[in-house]
């Protein structure tokens, strides 16, 4: 039968980097007879698969939908391939290969399912079912709105005295909520960036983060901004509340490229003094592994805290976690259990110094980062700590 298979895939246009993306085939047959048929799909070669096969039957002029996912662990674009079908009567004994035409080139995108995720639970006011947790408002924070004739019920310390007696009535000032205030994350691109955790790099959990991060600062009514730095500074996209600022970051992000050379903090010091003018809350997304790395970036550090509220989130090591809890057998396994709990003291003795510095912290495992930031980020806003 010459056109006995047919088949089609569909996937969406981008996929969301380090989540499960729906891939679903139809296949319809045109034999008069029931078959047996195998699907073969050529997957991009990121995933290193080459068996993605299904096997089923097929009625007479039959159809059926295969669904499946695919969880990408790295950015950048991927190409899909061919649909190999194979044809065969149920007693196997002949069989007629099909090649359907399926090519497809696809980006795959930071996170932008978590985005989806965080932004409707934001909206829904769900976010606790996340983990993330609610937190009092406390005290106010105002900015001059106008002067206006007072009314019964304004408050009387907000007589303007100077208007008053220009305008011969009792005039006051009225303030607004400030709401808007800078958010910029800074992602370190360096070595230390390097490390895997569930197949993903830290910068790329890093960059899944922000990206949640300065979109649920958006929905708040922040400024987004966002600085990528290693041995030169690369992207610099300064806080803006333009209604294209996300779009502006999720491709930025996409674009990340590294070599994972030493980050170099001077560098990153002079370029957010030159392009941070208004005080900001700044989320400096790098790692630290023992308190020489800090000293070397700390004055830096300083530097940024001195003129913006910086918050250094930085990485536990889950594997030397679990090492270091883990029962000792041998004298071997009591050597590397002492150095585990040694890199893991040595975690929070960073968090303690940068503390004494004036600098807060955030320390997390790879997969708690999203919600320990985004809990952050909403307790400075709440607490009007910036």
């Amino acid at each position: 039968h010459k056109n006995g298979l047919e088949g089609a895939r569909q996937v969406n246009e981008r996929l969301s980097n380090g989540d499960e993306n729906p891939v679903m085939i139809a296949v319809q047959s045109h034999y008069p007879f029931t078959i047996k048929a195998t699907l073969i799909d050529e997957l991009p070669q990121q995933f290193q698969l080459r068996d993605k096969s299904f096997d089923f039957n097929l009625a007479a002029l039959g159809s059926k939908t295969i669904s499946y996912h695919i969880k990408p662990t790295e950015r950048g674009v991927y190409a899909f391939g061919n649909l190999n079908l194979y044809a065969s009567t149920v007693l196997g004994l002949v069989q007629k290969r099909y090649i359907i035409p399926a090519e497809k080139t696809i980006s795959v995108y930071p996170s932008y399912m978590q985005v989806k995720k965080y932004a409707f639970m934001a909206i829904s006011n769900t976010l606790t079912n996340a983990g993330i947790k609610k937190i009092r408002k406390r005290g106010h924070t105002y900015e001059f709105d106008q002067i206006k004739e007072y009314l019964r019920g304004d408050d009387f310390r907000s007589v303007n005295w100077k208007a008053t007696a220009k305008k011969n009535a009792l005039m006051v000032n009225q303030y607004q909520d400030e709401k808007s205030q800078n958010l910029v994350a800074i992602i370190n691109k360096g070595r230390v960036m390097k490390m895997p955790f569930e197949e993903m790099t830290l910068l790329d959990h890093a960059i899944n983060s922000a990206l949640v991060m300065l979109n649920t600062a958006c929905k708040k009514d922040d400024h987004a901004g966002l600085m990528t730095f290693h041995k030169d500074i690369e992207t610099v996209l300064p806080p803006s509340a333009n209604r294209r600022q996300m779009t502006h970051v999720l491709e930025a992000l996409f674009h990340q490229e590294t070599d994972f050379s030493e980050a170099n903090y001077e560098k990153l010091f002079t370029q957010v003094r030159h392009s941070i003018k208004r005080r900001s809350l700044v989320f400096l997304y790098t790692n630290f592994e023992s308190m020489h790395s800090l000293q070397r970036a700390l004055p830096y550090l300083k530097g940024i805290a001195k003129y913006h509220r910086l918050i250094v989130i930085f990485f536990q090591n889950t594997e030397l976690n679990q090492l270091s809890f883990s029962s000792s057998e041998s004298l071997e396994d009591i050597y590397i259990k002492t150095i585990a709990t040694k890199f893991q003291i040595e975690k929070e003795l960073i968090v303690k110094e940068l503390l004494k510095q004036g600098i807060d912290s955030v320390l997390t495992s790879p997969e708690q980062l999203t919600v320990s930031s985004i809990n952050k980020y909403l307790e400075i806003k709440s607490a009007m700590l910036l």
